[in-house]
């Protein structure tokens, strides 16, 4: 909410009454937050050009920069609680960040789809990466554009409109999410009884038997790590949703909204899990791995029908 209501001593606002936020945000929080996701931010852009996962990139790196611009904003908060430059940058990057995020697990379930087998897929993998993307990025628009009307208010009633549309677009995010996990629990499991899509209901543009004679890809150590390391990733995005729901459900004035421990907890801990697990449990390595496998079967395979 725009306006500097604030008493100013020297300066700096550190009336906790007179804060946006009704509290003053933690200055050694935002520091710790910031530090972390420089890091994972960094890191992140050296797999992405090391492993040529260039999608990453424009997921998982946006994300972090992202996430460090929010918590700058709450930084620079902790200095003058009532400014309202920063908390309008807070409010609408710690929001919008974890979208980019999200977009990773669509694409990398693709491509563990492709690893697995599309026939037992009901979509094409490009198809799951296109259809979740792109409703991925309408809740991005509508979270955002409710986070700029919530930061330019000027009194509550407008606060509180905003962040009923951000509510809208996090719910919509939250029906995404929870879309995707079903089909890919479908999959999963059409993968462990070996029940392939068959006649035209199923992937579009292709038609397969639900025969059991050769499966089309093994599920490796590897893969079943990385396949892991998404549920996980979802789980605590799943989760940052949630909490941003109860906190907007009860406007500008809730108790949760105002609580920093619940955001700390809840939204900025969810973050870092969710985007240091993909740095360590990494599609660049972890389904690289898998197309080698697979490569020297198929050369294994061929070198022994030459004999």
């Amino acid at each position: 909410m725009s306006g500097n209501n604030g008493t100013n001593n020297g300066g700096l606002d550190t009336n906790p009454n007179t804060a946006q936020y009704g509290y003053v945000p933690s200055k050694a929080l935002a520091i710790i937050f910031i530090t972390l996701f420089i890091a994972t931010t960094l890191t992140h852009f050296v797999q992405a050009i090391r492993y040529r996962t260039w999608f990453m990139l424009f997921t998982a790196c946006l994300c972090g920069m992202i996430e460090i611009a929010g918590w700058f904003g709450r930084g620079w908060s902790g200095f003058s609680p009532s400014a309202s430059t920063p908390f309008e940058i807070q409010i609408i990057a710690t929001i919008v960040a974890p979208t980019p995020l999200i977009a990773a697990s669509f694409v990398i379930f693709g491509r563990i789809i492709r690893q697995l087998g599309q026939q037992y897929s009901r979509l094409r993998p490009r198809l799951y990466t296109i259809i979740f993307t792109s409703c991925d990025v309408i809740s991005l628009v509508v979270q955002g554009f409710g986070g700029g009307v919530a930061a330019g208010a000027d009194t509550l009633v407008g606060a509180n409109k905003g962040a009923h549309i951000m509510l809208i677009g996090i719910v919509f995010q939250l029906v995404i999410i929870i879309i995707f996990a079903s089909v890919a629990v479908d999959f999963f499991l059409r993968y462990r009884k070996d029940t392939r899509v068959g006649g035209t209901y199923g992937n579009i543009g292709k038609t397969y038997s639900n025969t059991t004679e050769g499966r089309p890809g093994e599920l490796t150590a590897d893969l079943r790590l990385m396949i892991k390391a998404l549920i996980f990733n979802m789980s605590c995005l799943f989760i940052r949703s949630i909490y941003r729901i109860i906190e907007l459900s009860g406007g500008w004035d809730g108790t949760v909204l105002r609580t920093q421990v619940y955001f700390v907890v809840f939204d900025g801990v969810m973050v870092i899990l969710a985007i240091y697990t993909t740095n360590i449990i990494h599609p660049g390595v972890y389904l690289a791995s898998v197309n080698r496998k697979s490569t020297m079967s198929m050369e294994n395979l061929s070198g022994a029908g030459d004999v």
